[in-house]
């Protein structure tokens, strides 16, 4: 394996979680420190600058985004911390909050600053109990060190950090939904305008950023952003990213590798290859609600414009592989059906077409599907794509859609033996 530099795991060490003493051996905190003695718009400017782009799925420049928040607005105003990670195939916050939840707390600490925030929660799965208690365990240690609470580091600058178990599902994701959720109501997704910058969480200005996107805050400001532009293979990418791989290799665990690395050097050589010595077939880039890869996608960049370009996105980088005896049209209804029983129920196009999907799936699984099948399945993909209220139903019509596009031979050999034909 290729020694590529380790940035959020560099204390990651198996079966444990780094105490405040030992993230202060390796550099913990100094960012906060630097970080102090500049201006909130000089931090903004630098983030921005570094060309980090959130690493929840979504993938927003976040220096652009925290330029839309009205920092210099008086009031209350709050930063959130998106940990709600339930997609499957995704688990790479899980691996950092197990390891390193102090470069968590220090980036919120720094970002919080940087837009003039005056409390911050951390809001997190509800099975991720683990994690919750290492966060709260780093709380507690930052608060008794000075770099939490009223006055941080004699600055004069004060900070409340609080952690949040999600009592809800998948859809609490979804930064609305999840503000809801905190709130205590129903987590339906808000309406956007207005967006969460101007009435966020109980109505007041809020900024919500995923896990490992706060985490890289403290780097960025410790070593600046040319050296942050320089981590990634590509030219426009920049950073390192959690690849959380899962699915038919012989190897399933997280790896922090450079944006740009080819997708078969994640398989072959992190992921150790596909197991039983079996072929690559495809897998989903970024987690569940991605569009496939294949084969020949093999030797692809893994950055959010490479994947763009070919129709895919890089999402949570949550890499999931099937091997060559892996029937596709199973794997795609398996994932709608997800996405379907985890919807709000809100609109139309996610409450009821996802399980018309869902049902077309399963009927030309089961050998039971006609042509016509196929062209009201490619239909349901247009009219839901674009028209649901949030981001839930477009999603899942990622796997949808590169289904019908890559794998439409397989599709019609259900139809044609009147079976699924990897039985």
């Amino acid at each position: 394996m290729n020694d590529y530099p380790q940035v959020l795991f560099k204390n990651r060490l198996p079966g444990e979680t780094v105490t405040l003493r030992s993230y202060e051996k390796t550099g913990g905190y100094q960012g906060l420190r630097k970080a102090l003695k500049m201006s909130p718009n000089e931090i903004c400017e630098l983030v921005k600058d570094s060309g980090l782009r959130g690493r929840g799925g979504a993938g927003f420049p976040t220096g652009i985004k925290w330029s839309f928040f009205p920092s210099k607005a008086p009031g209350e105003k709050y930063l959130v911390c998106n940990g709600d990670e339930m997609e499957p195939g995704t688990y790479k916050d899980r691996q950092l909050l197990r390891a390193d939840p102090h470069q968590l707390i220090e980036g919120m600490v720094i970002a919080s600053y940087a837009l003039q925030a005056t409390a911050g929660y951390i809001f997190l799965r509800y099975a991720y109990e683990e994690c919750a208690q290492n966060v709260e365990r780093a709380i507690a240690e930052a608060k008794a060190a000075g770099y939490l609470g009223e006055n941080i580091l004699g600055s004069g600058f004060a900070l409340s950090l609080h952690v949040h178990r999600s009592a809800g599902r998948y859809i609490l994701g979804e930064e609305t939904a999840l503000l809801n959720g905190l709130e205590g109501k129903r987590p339906n997704p808000r309406a956007k305008p207005p967006f969460p910058a101007q009435r966020g969480l109980f109505g007041k200005p809020t900024n919500v950023n995923n896990v490992e996107t706060l985490a890289n805050v403290s780097h960025i400001i410790n070593h600046g952003p040319v050296w942050f532009q320089e981590l990634a293979l590509t030219i426009e990418g920049s950073g390192t990213k959690l690849f959380g791989l899962s699915g038919h290799l012989n190897r399933t665990t997280c790896f922090e590798l450079p944006l740009g690395i080819p997708l078969r050097e994640v398989v072959e050589t992190y992921g150790g290859g596909i197991r039983q010595g079996r072929a690559f077939k495809a897998c989903l880039p970024g987690g569940a609600s991605t569009p496939y890869l294949t084969a020949e996608h093999l030797d692809l960049p893994m950055d959010f414009n490479p994947l763009e370009e070919v129709g895919s996105r890089i999402g949570t980088a949550g890499v999931t592989v099937f091997d060559e005896t892996t029937c596709m049209v199973a794997v795609t209804r398996n994932l709608v059906q997800f996405f379907a029983r985890e919807s709000c129920g809100f609109c139309t196009p996610c409450r009821d077409g996802l399980p018309m999907v869902s049902w077309l799936l399963d009927k030309i699984e089961h050998g039971l599907g006609n042509h016509d099948d196929l062209c009201l399945l490619a239909k349901q993909v247009q009219n839901i794509t674009g028209r649901s209220f949030c981001a839930l139903a477009e999603g899942a019509m990622g796997p949808v859609e590169s289904l019908l596009r890559l794998f439409e031979q397989e599709l019609k050999d259900h139809i044609q033996k009147g079976q699924c034909p990897f039985l």
